[in-house]
Formats: C-alpha cells, structure tokens, sequence
C-alpha cells in the first residue's frame, strides 16, 4: 500500500507543460479535474483532447486519462495523476442532447451549466435576471445523471444554481467557489446554496484563486482555514474539498477570452473589476500543486482532525467520484 497521501484538486486550468506535470508530482496529487472548454464548441473541444492525449503519450510516467475513481486509487499507487476532463461551459454540447453521451464516453466527467452568461441551459452568474433552468437545462440534467456526468454550478447564478440541485436526480458539485459569509463575491456562493448543496449529498470545492478570497491575493492561510470550519460546521465535513481555480502561468490574455470568448464586441472586464487587471497574483502559502502540504499544515494548526484533514484534501471527492460517474 502506498504511503503517498490522498490530494485531489477539484478544479485548475494551467498553462500546461512538464515543469507543472513535475510539480503536481513533487506534491503528491492523485487527482485533478482539469478544465478542457471555456467557449469551445463540440470540435474544438474534440481537438482539445487530442492535445491532451498528446500528453498523456509523451509524459506516460506522470499523468493518464482518469475516467472513474479506480484510476484514482491506480494513480495513488502509482505515483502518478489521474486527469479528469471537465467543461466550465455547455457549449460542446451545443443545442444537441445526444452529445452529453458522447462526450461522457471521451473522456468528460463534469460540466458547468453555464460559465458567466445565460446558456440554452440556464443561468449565469453575471446575469441581471436569473430566469432558472430552461426546459432543455432539465433534459439535460436527466440525461447527465443518467450517463455519469457531474452537473457543476460553479459559474451560476442563484435560482438556477438551488434549482439544478432539486432537479438532478443524483447530487451536483460546486467544484471551484467560496461561502459569501465569509467573501461577497459575485462567484460565490450565499449560504441558501451552500445549505441545500450540503442537505442533498453535494460537494463544495474551496477556491484558491484571489478574487473569490478575503482579501484577495493577501488572504492568509489561516483565514481560509477557518472558512472551512465554519462551513464544516454549517453543512458537515463530508460535502468538502479542494478546487483551486490554479491558473498557473496563463498570459492575461487568456483571463480575458475566457471571460468573452466571441460573444461581445466589448471587453467584460468580469469579478466586478472596472478595469483589466489579468490574472492576481496567488497568495504566498499557494503558488502551485507544491503547496497542498501546506493546506494539510493549516488545517492541523486550525484543529482539524487527521481524518477531517484526509476527509477534506482527497477522501470526500474519491467518495463523490464512486458514486457520480458510472452509468445508471
């Protein structure tokens, strides 16, 4: 049995080449879901996978495709990363239904409803009025429960966000987002949200990425730390995680076509920002996959038990992947 420990990230989207495959290595991660679509549709994101199986050919010993909580276990043992592929956007499904399935038996294992915008599915963050699910968004929904595909509603706005929970037939993820009690970002989300992801089995992924942090790129580790217990405390240690939002070195540019892909002539500038300041700096205690010791280290002087910490830095997402991404 290995002695490695059980760190799995539920969210990043770096820059991706051997020196950061090297780095997830030295810190022991068994697990990521990686994101593979922001605005692509159905081709373009196909085409984003063969890069990856590029990937996984030239560096075998590092990383392969994970495609269920097996491989997990596997990459522990073996000292490597299962690589989940997951989309922050519906649009690689288009405006058709069959193509949840085949993107499920490529390789996908979670998808946003909606990035920041309204979607065929439902509701964005950054939307004035949050008209809820669509009447495709539920026909979507069914479908993912029933091929194994996580629904995600960490771009979306309120009432979509509290609706997809009651309509998913088997429990959704938040899998990069903060508690507005403890920051009042616009991605982030109210206690209502929090409360019933929680009651109906779902998991919440802690975000390392400045804007959704007290503070921004000084939030401490200790401040994050108690973030956690207190959400511990509101909804139980069992629905908690990691989902960094690690976006490691990506140009600015790349902060701003996610945020506008090709839907607008005009720059939205996005996280209630006047002004395009690119990618925050990452705070001190989190620069990269190096640093998850130091999370585990937070956590301990905090008070939490070796078992919430393992519950919290792999166990709770394993459990959730057991259980979310076969078949029905």
């Amino acid at each position: 049995m290995s002695n490695r420990p059980l760190f799995i990230d539920g969210l990043q989207y770096n820059n991706w080449s051997e020196e950061i495959f090297q780095q997830i290595h030295q810190g022991g991660l068994s697990a990521i879901h990686v994101t593979i679509c922001y605005n692509e549709d159905f081709q373009e994101t196909v085409q984003n996978m063969i890069d990856w199986n590029r990937y996984f050919q030239k560096y075998p010993d590092l990383i392969f495709l994970g495609r269920n909580a097996e491989d997990v276990r596997r990459a522990q043992l073996d000292g490597r990363t299962a690589i989940f592929f997951g989309f922050q956007n519906c649009s690689p499904i288009e405006d058709n239904i069959g193509l949840v399935e085949i993107l499920h038996s490529l390789g996908a294992r979670f998808m946003q409803l909606t990035y920041n915008n309204q979607s065929l599915l439902g509701t964005g963050c950054y939307e004035t009025n949050d008209s809820g699910i669509t009447r495709m968004g539920r026909q979507v929904i069914k479908e993912m429960n029933r091929v194994g595909l996580v629904v995600d509603m960490s771009h979306s706005a309120e009432r979509s966000t509290l609706e997809a929970i009651e309509i998913s037939e088997r429990p959704i993820a938040i899998t990069h987002a903060n508690p507005t009690f403890w920051h009042p970002a616009l991605r982030n989300k109210s206690d209502d949200v929090i409360r019933s992801l929680g009651a109906n089995g779902g998991m919440l992924g802690f975000s390392i990425y400045p804007h959704h942090l007290k503070n921004k790129s000084d939030c401490t580790l200790q401040s994050f730390c108690e973030m956690i217990a207190d959400t511990a405390d509101m909804i139980g240690i069992e629905h908690l995680g990691i989902g960094s939002d690690l976006c490691q070195n990506q140009p600015d540019s790349v902060v701003e076509w996610m945020r506008n892909g090709t839907w607008s002539n005009e720059v939205d500038f996005g996280e209630g920002s006047s002004s395009f300041s690119g990618f925050p700096e990452q705070p001190h205690w989190f620069k990269d996959n190096r640093d998850f010791s130091n999370i585990e280290a937070g956590l301990k002087e905090k008070g939490f038990s070796d078992k919430d910490i393992k519950a919290v830095l792999g166990q709770n997402w394993l459990n959730f992947f057991d259980s979310s991404f076969e078949p029905l």
